[in-house]
C-alpha cells in the first residue's frame, strides 16, 4: 500500500463533523460529572469553609471556556484514536470497535505520560491513564452513532445541531440528578456532615499533622505540642510553636474564655499555650466517630490555610 492510499485513508478517517462531535460528547460530561461529585460531597466535612466560592468561580469559567477546551480535547486525544483505529482496522481486517479499546488505552497512556513524566509512580500513572480513557469512551461512542446514523440518513449533524444537542442532554442530566438528590435527601438516604460528639476520653491522646506537628492532649488536663501551627496575631500568616499547655473541650462555642473565636456550632478543643507561646488556637472537632480530626483553618476561608490532625 502506497502513500497515496495511506493519506487517503488518513483523509477519510479524520472527518471535522466528527471532531464536534466528540467535542460535543466530551462537554456533556463535565458539569454532570460536576453535579454528580458536587452532590456526592454533601456528607463531606467541609471544613468550616461552607460554600466555596472559588470552587463555583471556576466551574463557571470552565463553562465559558468548555467548547474551546473540549474541541481542543478532541483535537488531541478522540481524533487521533479514531485515525488509528481507523486505520489498523484497514489494514487487518479486524473489528474497528476491538482496535477503537486498544487506540484509546494507547492514546491515554501516552498522554499522561506526556504531562506527568516517566519518574511518576506506575499505580498512579494506571490510573490516570485509566480515567482518561473512561472519559473519551462516551466521545468515541458519539461518533459511532453519528457515522451510522449519517450513513443511513445521508448527511452528518451540522455543528449548531450537535452542540444544541449536547447543552439539552447536558441541561437535562443535570435536572435529573438534582431530583434525584432531592428525593433521596427527604428519603433520608443522603443526609448532611454531621460532626461527631466525642468525649473528653476520646479526645486525649496523641494527634498528628502531615506537616509534622504534634499534639498530645493528657487526660489530666495538661498538653504538650511540636511544631503546632498558631496564628500570628501580627500577620495573616501562621507560625509553629514548640512546649506545654492545657486543653479543655469547647460545646457549640460555649467557653467564655475563648471570647467566642471559635465556629460556634461546632464542638472544639481550646488549647491554651505556655512556655514562650503565650497564646491559645482553637481546634475544631471533625472527621468520623471512628476516625476523628481536629482542624484549624488560618486566613481567608475559601482559600486559607487548612491544617488538620489526626489521632494515631
Amino acid at each position: 500500500m502506497g502513500w497515496g492510499e495511506t493519506r487517503r485513508q488518513l483523509a477519510d478517517a479524520w472527518k471535522w463533523s466528527e471532531l464536534h462531535t466528540a467535542a460535543a460528547a466530551a462537554a456533556l460530561q463535565v458539569p454532570v460529572l460536576w453535579t454528580v461529585f458536587w452532590i456526592a460531597s454533601i456528607n463531606d466535612d467541609d471544613y468550616g469553609s461552607g460554600i466555596n466560592v472559588l470552587a463555583w468561580a471556576f466551574f463557571l469559567l470552565v463553562l465559558v471556556l468548555l467548547p474551546f477546551l473540549t474541541t481542543l480535547y478532541a483535537a488531541l486525544f478522540t481524533m487521533p484514536t479514531l485515525v488509528l483505529a481507523r486505520v489498523a482496522a484497514r489494514r487487518t481486517r479486524g473489528p474497528e470497535w476491538l482496535w477503537r479499546l486498544g487506540a484509546v488505552i494507547l492514546v491515554s497512556v501516552f498522554w499522561v505520560l506526556v504531562m506527568a513524566g516517566w519518574s511518576a509512580p506506575a499505580p498512579g500513572l494506571l490510573a490516570a491513564a485509566g480515567m482518561l480513557a473512561a472519559f473519551g469512551l462516551l466521545p468515541l461512542l458519539a461518533v459511532a452513532y453519528a457515522r451510522r446514523r449519517a450513513r443511513i440518513k445521508g448527511r452528518a449533524w451540522g455543528f449548531f445541531g450537535v452542540w444544541l444537542r449536547s447543552a439539552a442532554a447536558t441541561f437535562g442530566l443535570c435536572v435529573l440528578i438534582v431530583c434525584g438528590a432531592i428525593a433521596a435527601g427527604f428519603a433520608g438516604f443522603l443526609k448532611d456532615y454531621e460532626p461527631p460528639t466525642l468525649s473528653t476520653a476520646q479526645l486525649a491522646g496523641v494527634w498528628r499533622g502531615d506537616d509534622g506537628a504534634v499534639l498530645n492532649l493528657r487526660e489530666n488536663g495538661r498538653a504538650d505540642f511540636t511544631d503546632l501551627p498558631l496564628e500570628d496575631p501580627d500577620s495573616f500568616e501562621y507560625v509553629r510553636c514548640d512546649g506545654t499547655g492545657t486543653w479543655s473541650v469547647d460545646r457549640d462555642g460555649s467557653d467564655d474564655a475563648y471570647l467566642g473565636e471559635g465556629p460556634g456550632v461546632r464542638d472544639g478543643v481550646v488549647v491554651r499555650l505556655h512556655g514562650g507561646c503565650d497564646e491559645q488556637t482553637y481546634w475544631t472537632i471533625g472527621g468520623t466517630e471512628r476516625e476523628p480530626e481536629l482542624f484549624v483553618l488560618f486566613g481567608d476561608p475559601d482559600a486559607g490555610d487548612l491544617r488538620i490532625l489526626k489521632k494515631k
